[in-house]
């Protein structure tokens, strides 16, 4: 059994408009966003054994800063240029290549691929996985190259304005 994070990066800055898409910073809801839902998830016992980011900026730095919050030695992020604005077939490729030593991974990325990856992946009908927002996927698979569509359980959907809604 594996279990899959998925975290879309924190609310960005739209305040340069000289910036390409790619560089973008965090905003500030972003960069307050992240510690409350690293603080959750841990709250769950959420671990992971890797982190794997898109390299856009916002998505690095989401990904720093959530493993900071977490405990999890920033350095060893690593990073897979498909992740950016990729579809949810380079996020499924992307998942295949984890190291099965992994029992728990988190990638790390942007919509609409999060949310249309999930979709997928759990026969789910989430609108939209809003910034910072958090999905953990069970997979009965003993190596991560056996994932497939259709083939995960949605164990959680958890976003920063959730308790909010409740």
């Amino acid at each position: 059994m594996k279990t899959l994070y998925l975290l879309r990066h924190a609310k960005s800055s739209w305040d340069h408009a000289d910036l390409k898409d790619f560089e973008r910073p965090l905003a500030d809801r972003g960069i307050n966003d992240i510690p409350v839902m690293a603080e959750r998830f841990k709250a769950r016992d959420g671990r992971v054994g890797c982190i794997i980011c898109s390299p856009a900026v916002r998505t690095k730095t989401t990904a720093k800063m959530f493993a900071e919050q977490i405990g999890f030695p920033s350095d060893e992020i690593g990073s897979n240029p498909e992740l950016y604005f990729a579809g949810s077939n380079m996020f499924l490729k992307a998942a295949r290549l984890l190291d099965d030593e992994y029992e728990a991974a988190m990638l790390v990325g942007h919509n609409p691929a999060i949310t249309d990856f999930v979709n997928e992946m759990a026969g789910a009908d989430i609108d939209n996985i809003p910034t910072c927002g958090l999905v953990q996927l069970s997979l009965p698979i003993k190596a991560w190259s056996e994932i497939e569509f259709s083939s995960a359980k949605l164990v959680e959907f958890d976003f920063p304005k959730k308790i909010a809604r409740e």
